[in-house]
Formats: C-alpha cells, sequence, structure tokens
C-alpha cells in the first residue's frame, strides 16, 4: 500500500495541511498559542506570560521578560524540578520521558523535557517533510509504501522515579503512531528495537534483512553504514540493493552527509536519494522539503518558536559561551548567508533555549537554513574563526580531488612552540599520503576562510595531520560507551573529550 493512500487521524491531517503564510504572523501564532498553554505554569506565572499576551507586541515583550537559558541555567532553575516528578514546572502536567543527550563535547548526560505534545508535533513535522516527497521527481515514489529501517537508540528506556529516560530516538519510536506499526513499516520492529546492547541489535538487524523489503533508512550515518556492510558481507552481496531492491531513500540529520557519501556508494547498486532532517532532542526543528537543495524548511508553524542570536563575539565569548543578554531575532529580521545561534521555545517547556547549534539562512522566500556547526564546536586560538561547516567542504573537496573516501574526522587546536597549530585526525581506509593531504586541507581551508588564510601567515604556525584507520574512531566511541542511537563522533575536540581522546591513542600505541 502506498503511504499516500493511508487515511490519517483527523488531528493530525488537519495539522499537516495548515498553510505556511508569512513567517513572522506565523511565527507570532506559535508563540501565543505555546504562551496561552503555558501561562498557568510555575514558570508561566513567574515570567508574566499574560503580560506578554496582552502586549501589542508579544514577539518584543516576550525576549524583555524572559531570559535567555542554555542548559545548565534551565535545568538548575527549572528541570530538575519537572525531573523529581513536580508538575506544572515549565509545561502544564507531569514530564513521563527525558531525552538523554550529551551532545558531542560533554561527556554528561543531559536530561531533556519530552513531553506528549511534543512527540506528537514530532510525528505531525515527519508526516510533513514525507508528504512533500509527492514533489520530488525522478524518484520511485511506490518505496515510500515500503519499510523504513530506523536504526535509532533502544526503546528499552531507563525508569526513574517519576520518569522514563533513552535516546530521543528510542522515545520517538516507542511511541510510534498504532496505524503506522499496524501496516507493518516500521522495521526493525519493537522486539530489537528495544535491545539495549547495540552488538546484539545489529546482528538482529542483520539476520532479519532478508524478510524485510526496505525503501527509507534513517539514522546517524556511521551506524547505517556499518548495519549495510555487516549485511553485504553476511549473505555474499555485491551491493545492499541485492536484498533491497526498493531501496531509494536515506532520511540523515545531525552530521553532514558528504564525508559519508563515498563510503555509501561502494555499498549501493544504484542512486539512492538523500534527505537530510534537524531533528534535535529537543524537537523537530527543519526539514528538506525540496530535491536538489542543501536547505532545510524552518518547521515554523508546529509548535516551536524560533530566535536568532548572531553568531559574533558581541554574544559569545572566545569559548562559545553566550552572554546574558544577547541580541536576538525573530525569522524575519534575520540576514542571509549569516551565522547565527538558535533559541527555540517548545510545547516541551522549553523558553527561549539556547540548542548550541549554528544555523545559516540561505533562502528567505521559503525559511530554509543549512546547519554550519556547533557554538562550542569551531576553532578560534588565534582569531582563524574556522567553522565546523568550513571544515566539512575542505574535506569534500579535499576526498574529492584525491578520490579517497574520509567518513570521519575531528580537529584539535594545539600549542606550538610560542604559537598554535590545528591538529587533524583523518579516517580513512584509503591509501593516501599524509603530507599530501595535509598540503590539500591547508589549501583549500585558505580558500573558504580568510581568517584562516590571514593566521596561517601569523600565529597559527602549523597543520598536523595523522591518518588511521576509521576503526579506530568507532572503536573510541565504544570505549566512551557511545556506540549507536544518535551518537556521532565530535568534529572538534576540547577539553574532557580531548583528553579521553589522547588517552584512547596513547592506550593503543602501547597495546601494539
Amino acid at each position: 500500500m502506498a503511504i499516500f493512500d493511508i487515511i490519517l487521524p483527523k488531528s493530525i491531517a488537519r495539522a499537516l495541511h495548515l498553510p505556511v503564510k508569512d513567517p513572522r504572523r506565523q511565527q507570532l501564532k506559535v508563540l501565543k498559542k505555546l504562551l496561552r498553554k503555558a501561562r498557568f505554569t510555575e514558570f508561566g506565572q513567574r515570567y508574566r506570560f499574560d503580560e506578554v499576551l496582552l502586549s501589542r507586541h508579544p514577539g518584543k515583550k516576550f525576549q524583555q521578560l524572559v531570559p535567555s537559558f542554555d542548559y545548565n541555567k534551565i535545568y538548575n532553575a527549572w528541570w530538575h524540578k519537572a525531573k523529581e516528578g513536580i508538575p506544572d514546572v515549565c509545561w502544564p502536567g507531569k514530564i513521563k520521558y527525558f531525552a538523554l543527550s550529551s551532545g558531542t563535547s560533554d561527556a554528561t548526560s543531559k536530561y531533556i523535557p519530552i513531553t506528549r505534545d511534543l512527540i506528537r508535533s514530532n510525528t505531525i513535522t515527519s508526516f510533513k517533510q514525507l508528504l512533500s516527497l509527492t514533489r520530488y521527481e525522478h524518484v520511485p515514489k511506490s518505496a515510500v509504501g515500503k519499510g523504513w529501517l530506523i536504526l535509532g537508540g533502544s526503546t528499552q528506556l531507563q525508569k526513574g522515579p517519576t520518569y522514563f529516560a533513552g535516546d530521543l530516538s528510542g522515545i520517538q519510536q516507542k511511541n510510534i503512531p498504532f496505524w503506522f506499526q499496524g501496516l507493518g513499516l516500521y522495521k526493525p520492529g519493537k522486539k530489537i528495537a528495544k535491545e539495549k546492547d547495540w552488538a546484539k541489535k545489529l546482528e538482529e538487524v542483520v539476520a532479519s534483512a532478508p524478510d524485510w523489503d526496505i525503501g527509507f533508512i534513517v539514522g546517524v550515518p556511521a551506524w547505517l553504514q556499518l548495519c549495510m556492510e555487516k549485511v553485504i558481507e553476511r549473505y555474499k552481496l555485491n551491493n545492499i540493493h541485492e536484498i533491497w531492491p526498493n531501496l531509494a531513500f536515506y532520511v540523515h540529520g545531525g552530521v553532514a552527509m558528504e564525508p559519508y557519501k563515498k563510503g555509501f556508494k561502494k555499498l549501493l547498486g544504484k542512486p539512492i536519494t538523500y534527505i537530510e532532517t534537524y531533528l534535535a532532542s529537543e524537537g523537530f526543528l527543519a526539514y528538506q522539503n525540496r530535491q536538489d537543495t542543501h536547505g532545510m524548511h524552518l518547521a515554523l508553524n508546529n509548535n516551536i518558536f524560533f530566535e536568532f542570536v548572531p553568531f559574533d563575539d558581541k554574544n559569545f565569548d572566545s569559548e562559545g559561551n553566550m552572554v546574558e543578554d544577547p541580541e536576538a531575532y525573530m525569522i524575519h529580521e534575520i540576514e542571509e548567508n549569516k551565522d547565527y545561534a538558535i533559541l527555540i521555545s517548545t510545547n516541551a517547556g522549553a523558553w527561549r533555549y539556547a540548542i548550541g547549534d549554528t544555523v545559516r539562512l540561505t533562502d528567505r522566500e521559503r525559511s530554509e537554513i543549512i546547519i554550519t556547526g556547533r557554538t562550542k564546536h569551531f576553532l578560534s586560538l588565534v582569531g582563524e574563526h574556522l567553522s565546523v561547516d568550513n571544515m566539512n567542504k575542505a574535506i569534500e573537496m579535499v576526498s574529492t580531488e584525491l578520490n579517497i573516501s574520509i567518513p570521519e574526522f575531528t580537529v584539535a587546536g594545539i600549542p606550538y612552540g610560542n604559537f598554535f597549530a590545528h591538529q587533524w585526525y583523518i579516517a580513512t581506509d584509503d591509501p593516501v599520503d599524509p603530507e599530501a593531504l595535509k598540503g590539500q586541507i591547508d589549501a583549500r581551508l585558505k580558500e573558504l576562510n580568510d581568517d584562516y588564510e590571514v593566521e596561517r601567515k601569523h600565529a597559527l604556525k602549523e597543520v598536523l595531520v595523522e591518518v588511521m584507520p576509521e576503526k579506530i574512531f568507532m572503536d573510541f566511541m565504544r570505549s566512551m560507551g557511545k556506540i549507536g542511537g544518535q551518537h556521532k563522533f565530535p568534529r572538534v575536540l576540547k577539553g574532557k573529550m580531548l583528553g579521553e581522546w589522547n588517552k584512547f591513542l596513547e592506550s593503543m600505541k602501547v597495546s601494539k
């Protein structure tokens, strides 16, 4: 059965067909809806939501009365109460679920509140993206009615005193609509999805692969690539399409896909369509709804109010920490091709909350953005202002020029004599001359970033490159307990994570 023939529940069907009108008006409508729902919560009373609702300019009033928050600030003041089972803290009712998120720079788990309202909003945005496929050309739409292999975290959640906690992907899968499960589209199914041991889960997926007709794969690139490699190896295939001939779509997010495409291409028998999503633990923020575009359409009319803080020295310190009272703008006020950090307010009780990502508006008319990095994942030891976006583009260019696959990489800033250097760790299983690779990366970054080019003549004295097998990156993630699910290798290493990485590499040398 084609998914487009399915009759959706009326509430979801109505939401899916909400027209996207003037972005400013749409966002103010969302803000008022959130404020009305949360006005009697402890947070709403403290920050005078009623007063905001009565204002002629609710967006500006909201910014005046409600401070901005990062995770530590909002958790210590508010979310810890909800975690203790206190109702009506930042959102009406008790919080039943918390998404565990350590990001990619901090080993300490964060507890992000997840409400039924948020889960429903995520589902609605998912189906909006699905329906956008009807506008794609030259793709086999029949594949949409085939199986969806969603390789996420375990649905066997940790039980707390008053809540359940786990990966957002596990929470979301646990709450997949019954009618979607009933159609048999959802793979790997409830039993395998509950498995906590990633190795066992992968083994069960591989064992079941011949029984499934997969049209979609969904998950983090590194783990899906590993899964397909194991399926091909187990059944002695030339490519994954020999077992899943209808595989046509890959829904991905969280990391740039370009570095992985060469590796994926080796596993495919025919081209597939890559669809990018922006699904954070805090909500489904944006999705690609047009073919052959790099931008993602912001979910402006589905219970997320967006604000944008210019990512500059005025609003962030040298470590990427946001200042106490940053400049913040609504969607209609920001400029194209300029980096902003995102603040979101949601129907899970996040208010003016900095999720740590930086984005760039690429198409004002369509409200499309790209993710350019993390507020704390950039290098600016001496003013080079090197972003993750710069790094991704340089690696993409170099891998094409040298005809090698670079599925993983990470960079650290280190002292170098009286000055500084960038230490690159590059994962590739293809033969390559490290010196040639170093020269190419350095040259491409100079083309992409004027500040970098200037500083390479001054205090940024060297670029160091160490080439290693991809397996070392995967083994490090395993050693940190960050295997499978939504876990991704950080593109920039700083602080505690850099220390752990250096210790791991030392232990590898000793064991040889």
